[in-house]
């Protein structure tokens, strides 16, 4: 794929998220900042005449560029080679690897999840857990493009990934064998008592196309028809704006999805129903969407506007809370910059950012054994260095009101093993739906 081409298709809201430039112009230096620029000019001679080492330009100006994107934000970057060959295969990708999505989070290979069928997720490994050493060497404190590279391989090839999982006392070894990661968005299943189940993986390409074949084919699976329908957007970590502007508009059949506001008007846009897809699929046939701390930005998208329109109930976990919008600007045939250029708001003219979307029914994962030591770890949003502040002003208690203890919930992760409950909050939701007529599922408040 040329980078014009991947520009084009380069549509993403995720929590690396990238949107293709449209209006966007060079702004005019302000004259105010000549004397800044002095300085910096001045930096860079002090540090070629006089560092202990010859440095090179490239990576003196890469040093100034990343330093100045790192001072705005957590998702505004500099892309060049490799980090334009993920988002690649993001769009697109197949590749052989362990199926993961990693991150660098303070020195450290953070995981932010394992695609779902992966080898990564087979092993057992979870978003949050920390990767430390490849093959018993550290690479903390070293370079992401490095790991990730390591990381990748050939089919059938094992890699040991020696893992620190926060709430856990020590770090443990997971031997890991890399296969052929297809990168399937949308996956889907029918559950006993005719209930549907859609899982949304990542929002690339002919997202909302899967999922419309993906509710034909239950429909023809179900005897009767589908009687409820769960859509899975937990651990998704967004993509593509366009296709969750899609996905949405298959379920709704009028009013606002999403707004998008941003300093410049060239950056403000409404998206509403009814422009993608007529009709409504799934009408009259009561709807969950499943979340969890991991579903960001382009899942926030959806789940917000089926939210708003009380045309699904969400149930799971607070979400993670990315409300703004970055758009890709090329600079030159192979390095672009990912700069952040607006927030978006939810058809309520809610802003996510930080507070993330709020479900309807908060239900934790007690499947997980980690559950209450991995709580207090759970990465948002909100945590990240220089992220951006909630024009709300949100409080911190009302950011952690998901950490308090619900009553309702008390069976523990080996409880609920002997009775054959793998995924608590997928389990909870469907037995939701099974009882409850189809007429009586009302949006709770």
């Amino acid at each position: 794929m040329k980078f014009a081409d991947l520009a084009r298709s380069a549509a993403l809201v995720t929590a690396v998220a990238l949107i293709p430039a449209t209006t966007a112009g060079i702004a005019q230096v302000d004259g105010r900042a000549g004397s800044e620029f002095a300085r910096l000019f001045a930096t860079y001679e002090r540090i070629k005449a006089s560092y202990v080492e010859p440095v090179d330009d490239e990576k003196l100006i890469r040093g100034a560029i990343d330093g100045m994107l790192a001072s705005l934000d957590p998702h505004s970057a500099y892309l060049d080679g490799s980090d334009l060959q993920r988002l690649e295969t993001m769009i697109d990708g197949n590749y052989t690897g362990l199926g993961l999505s990693v991150q660098m989070d303070d020195g450290a290979v953070k995981i932010i999840s394992p695609f779902r069928g992966s080898p990564a997720m087979e092993a057992g490994l979870k978003a949050g857990d920390y990767i430390t050493h490849l093959d018993g060497e550290l690479i903390y404190g070293g370079d992401l493009d490095e790991a990730v590279s390591r990381m990748r391989g050939a089919a059938g090839t094992s890699i040991r990934l020696t893992i620190f999982r926060p709430g856990r006392d020590e770090p443990f070894d997971v031997t890991v064998t890399r296969g052929l990661i297809e990168l399937e968005p949308v996956t889907h299943e029918l559950q006993s008592g005719n209930i549907g189940v859609i899982m949304v993986n990542e929002f690339s390409r002919d997202v909302g196309a899967d999922v419309f074949s993906a509710w034909e084919a239950l429909s023809k699976e179900a005897p009767g028809g589908l009687k409820g329908l769960v859509l899975d957007l937990r651990a998704n970590p967004g993509g593509s704006l366009d296709e969750a502007v899609a996905l949405s508009d298959l379920f709704l059949e009028k009013g606002r999805i999403v707004s998008q506001r941003g300093r410049a008007a060239g950056e403000t846009y409404v998206y509403n129903a009814e422009t993608v897809y007529r009709g409504e699929i799934a009408k009259g046939v009561p709807m969950i969407v499943l979340i969890d701390a991991g579903s960001a930005s382009a899942s926030e998208i959806v789940a917000g506007a089926l939210q708003d329109h009380r045309r699904a109930v969400v149930m799971g976990q607070r979400s993670f809370g990315k409300g703004s919008v970055q758009t890709l600007l090329p600079l030159g045939p192979d390095a672009a910059l990912k700069l952040t250029t607006a927030r978006y708001y939810t058809p309520g003219g809610h802003s996510v950012q930080e507070g993330g979307i709020e479900p309807d029914i908060a239900v934790p994962q007690l499947s997980d054994p980690d559950l209450a030591k991995r709580a207090k770890f759970i990465l948002r949003e909100s945590d990240l260095r220089g992220h951006l502040v909630n024009e709300a002003a949100l409080k911190d208690e009302e950011l952690e009101r998901d950490l308090r203890e619900d009553p309702r919930f008390t069976m523990t992760a080996d409880e609920l093993k002997e009775q054959g409950i793998k995924d608590y909050q997928l389990h909870y939701a469907l037995e939701t739906l099974r009882r409850t007529a189809p007429t009586a599922l009302v949006h709770r408040k």
